[in-house]
């Protein structure tokens, strides 16, 4: 592989990510063919259950696909699942060489799209830009290889990272740039996670607003006494709540509204949240943007559970008495902080934005 190739790799990368907010629970892909220096198709994965990258692409090259060279960002499936195996696809259409960005880590191709085309005389090679690859679809990784979706929590806070005043008040800490940068967030992740006290305080909607998008991430509330409100806002169809007590009344109450309840307690009698992500996992979860106060975060940072931190830091100091973004108890090494690894920092209108994963070993 050469600097031609990552030329085209970089183009289907381009086109996977208008997959963006669309392709859930499936991975954002894409793909190119390319014959004698020039595009003769592409195209990418739009919706789930529809057709492929690669078959976008076939359809639009027709015959010219015959021995072209197909940069797709994901080894070709090889497997029946909603649609036929893409790796039959190109074999039938006679192209000569398959680039894929990376292996898929479904179990049930892993290797076997490879092997498949290989099989079949056609030059195959996977493993050029795998990480931006991976970056794109990090919850489809993550399910896959973990059986849980990616978190990241995202948190808005002063410049000494305070998220609210001691009498609770935190409307707005920041800038509407910020808060409209949100919605991003929001609209490519499968679920917003929140707590039941955020739930009291603000009672939030989120959903994804000012973005044009097909569909809503699943709302999924934290509730370990079940005191949702029947009134809230975020009870309805397309809201998830997890409690530790079974309360059929309660239960009843808000299942009338359109909400689904499971109860999943642990042995603090709070909601056990390891098997929550496990429940999401199976639900076909791949990226939980997680909007929770200090109380949930902390408990979530605690039990390893977070995997990246959107920050949005206001250029403001709220001082001592103002409440802090994670509730982790006292610690009394240096050694059990959360280790970030940065990935990005950037100004937000007024506000700065940083992105960083946590690092899990120590």
């Amino acid at each position: 592989m050469n600097a031609t190739d990552s030329q085209w790799m970089a183009r289907a990368l381009r086109l996977a990510e208008r997959g963006l907010y669309t392709t859930s629970p499936n991975p954002r892909v894409g793909c190119v063919l390319v014959k004698k220096g020039k595009v003769v198709g592409e195209g990418w994965h739009e919706r789930a259950g529809e057709p492929h990258a690669e078959v976008h692409a076939l359809r639009a090259a027709g015959k010219a696909a015959q021995g072209a060279t197909a940069y797709v960002t994901l080894e070709p499936c090889s497997h029946h699942g909603r649609t036929p195996p893409c790796a039959d696809a190109l074999i039938a259409s006679g192209v000569a060489r398959v680039v894929a960005a990376i292996q898929d880590p479904n179990p049930q191709v892993a290797g076997e799209g490879v092997a498949k085309l290989r099989a079949a005389g056609i030059e195959a090679e996977c493993g050029l830009m795998e990480t931006a690859t991976r970056d794109l679809n990090v919850g489809f990784f993550s399910r896959m290889t973990r059986g849980t979706p990616w978190v990241r929590s995202k948190i808005a806070a002063s410049l000494d990272g305070r998220t609210a005043l001691a009498n609770g008040t935190s409307k707005w800490i920041t800038g509407d740039a910020a808060r409209r940068d949100v919605q991003h967030w929001r609209a490519r992740s499968c679920a917003v996670l929140t707590g039941v006290g955020t739930v009291l305080a603000d009672d939030p909607q989120l959903n994804v607003r000012g973005i044009i998008t097909e569909r809503q991430p699943l709302r999924v509330v934290v509730d370990s006494q079940l005191r949702t409100p029947r009134g809230a806002r975020i009870v309805s169809a397309g809201t998830l709540i997890y409690t530790a007590v079974f309360d059929e009344e309660k239960r009843a109450v808000l299942q009338a509204r359109g909400a689904e309840v499971v109860t999943m307690s642990g042995s603090d009698r709070q909601v056990d949240l390891p098997r929550v992500l496990d429940d999401l996992g199976r639900r076909g979860i791949n990226e939980v943007l997680v909007e929770a106060g200090r109380t949930l975060n902390g408990r979530l940072m605690q039990a390893g559970l977070v995997d990246e931190l959107v920050l949005y830091l206001a250029p403001k100091l709220l001082g001592d008495a103002a409440l802090g973004m994670a509730d982790m108890g006292e610690l009394t090494r240096l050694q059990q902080g959360v280790v970030l690894n940065w990935q990005d920092v950037r100004q937000v209108g007024g506000d700065l934005r940083l992105v960083a994963k946590i690092t899990k070993e120590k």
